[in-house]
């Protein structure tokens, strides 16, 4: 245990050395180049300058500490504390030296010096992060796990684990009264409950970093017993939900008066300035992208009434936010059919006529869905909204169909840029598609709907296979 404490300890202070020889080595390069946006301060008291922007780094260390060394965390939570700690540093420092020259305005460097300092921290962060996970996969800096209960949501657990080597984790097995179902043959069975207490008071093992434990709550005594062992030992405890059939629960606790409950669903976008984050990026890029369709429109709509004979647009009821009925519009791809509402497009599907063929692989037909972002009805981002009877059909199918609608349809989402996109000629495909939209809910961040969108560009510039 102490070995890996000091392994991420030692991991997180040279993390946080490398930010101090960056913002160094940058200063120091820009008072010995002295471009015209350094202000003259910074020459005749550079190191009243230097000892400054140290402190105000420091600062920004204290709020913004970057945690590489963290097992599970993505590349997109890094990136925006790496903002965070820079904001605060740039800031700090500005003011420091406001009160210490006489220099008034620090408003291009700090802009300049910013974008400097972010970019290379990033990079030093990316090298940082591929060392680590290297130095883990060569097992050192690992942590040792046991488990404790026959859930199946151990399982799950355990193919995470051993599913990513770069996290660290080495799993020596389980404890459990009864066998788990469908156990992994590698998942080692390590005896009952009684084995479990015979081996914490006879020879307990110091080498355990954490326990994960999958006790129903009749262990009551047997669960408060293992804690108390955990925190005598340093080790870290860790309860997982039990499964419910196929419900993974992910429970967020939520105070209710004095009572504390737990939720099953976590929803980023519950929370207002979250929302408001979203709105006003939807409504933005809406106003310019609906300004930008303003000379195309006629064009396309040119070509759409000399192909086929009909409407320029398409509207049709779609399932929106809360289970609500609502319009979507689209540019018309297809020949006017009966079976609009009901039949999905299919790869050779003979209702398209050759230029909305082009228009769907491109994504074009889904311009005209920037006026239901203005509207409310939809954003940018979010679970594809469906036809009122596939909602009608697979919400009797699918026991998790209706949580897509916990926010609102977007133009693109998650399940269509990881795979999910076009016919479902399966059950499965849409069972996947929803997993994907629940997890887009629950893990929804701003710089997660700019990773989305770049991969929906992208894929206008390298047209989807599944597209159609």
């Amino acid at each position: 245990m102490k070995q890996n404490l000091s392994g991420n300890d030692l991991a997180r202070k040279l993390v946080i050395g490398s930010d101090f020889v960056i913002i160094n080595i940058i200063l120091l390069c820009y008072i010995l180049l002295t471009p015209d946006f350094v202000p003259g301060y910074f020459h005749s008291a550079t190191k009243i300058t230097i000892l400054t922007a140290n402190f105000a780094m420091a600062i920004g260390q204290y709020f913004f500490q970057t945690k590489i060394h963290y097992r599970k965390i993505s590349f997109e939570e890094v990136s925006a504390r790496v903002a965070k700690l820079v904001l605060t540093h740039v800031v700090s420092m500005v003011i420091l030296l406001s009160y210490l020259s006489d220099i008034t305005s620090y408003f291009k460097f700090s802009i300049i010096y910013g974008i400097s300092i972010y970019s290379v921290i990033m990079l030093a962060r990316f090298f940082e992060r591929k060392l680590l996970r290297h130095i883990r996969q060569l097992g050192r800096n690992t942590r040792s796990v046991i488990m404790i209960g026959n859930d199946p949501a151990l399982v799950n657990l355990y193919n995470t684990m051993i599913g990513d080597p770069t996290t660290g984790y080495r799993v020596k097995g389980y404890y459990s009264d009864n066998i788990i179902a469908s156990n992994p043959q590698i998942l080692n069975y390590l005896g009952d409950i009684k084995a479990l207490y015979h081996k914490m008071e006879s020879s307990p093992d110091t080498s355990i970093d954490d326990v994960f434990c999958s006790l129903s709550h009749d262990y009551n005594d047997e669960i408060a017993r293992i804690m108390k062992f955990c925190d005598s030992h340093l080790i870290h405890f860790y309860y997982i939900p039990r499964m419910f059939g196929n419900y993974r629960l992910r429970l967020k606790p939520e105070m209710m008066g004095d009572t504390l409950t737990y939720t099953n669903h976590l929803e980023p976008l519950s929370c207002t300035t979250n929302k408001l984050i979203k709105r006003l990026f939807d409504v933005t890029v809406s106003i310019f992208c609906c300004i930008c369709m303003i000379p195309i429109i006629p064009i396309i709509a040119l070509i759409i009434k000399i192909q086929s004979p009909g409407p320029i647009f398409f509207k049709q009821e779609r399932t929106g936010f809360e289970g609500k009925t609502f319009y979507c519009y689209k540019f018309r791809s297809m020949h006017v059919n009966k079976d609009a509402d009901t039949a999905q497009a299919t790869k050779n599907d003979p209702r398209k006529f050759s230029f909305g063929n082009f228009m769907r692989k491109t994504n074009i037909d889904e311009l005209p869905q920037f006026l239901n972002v203005l509207k409310g009805d939809m954003s940018i981002v979010g679970p594809r909204p469906h036809m009122l009877h596939h909602t009608q059909i697979y919400s009797e199918l699918i026991d998790k169909y209706m949580v897509r609608h916990f926010c609102k349809p977007g133009i693109t989402g998650w399940a269509q840029v990881t795979g999910f996109r076009g016919e479902t000629k399966e059950l499965w495909q849409m069972e996947e598609r929803v997993e994907r939209d629940i997890w887009y809910i629950e893990h929804w961040t701003f710089m997660l709907d700019i990773k989305i969108i770049y991969k929906t560009i992208k894929s206008v510039i390298i047209p989807d296979k599944c597209a159609y």
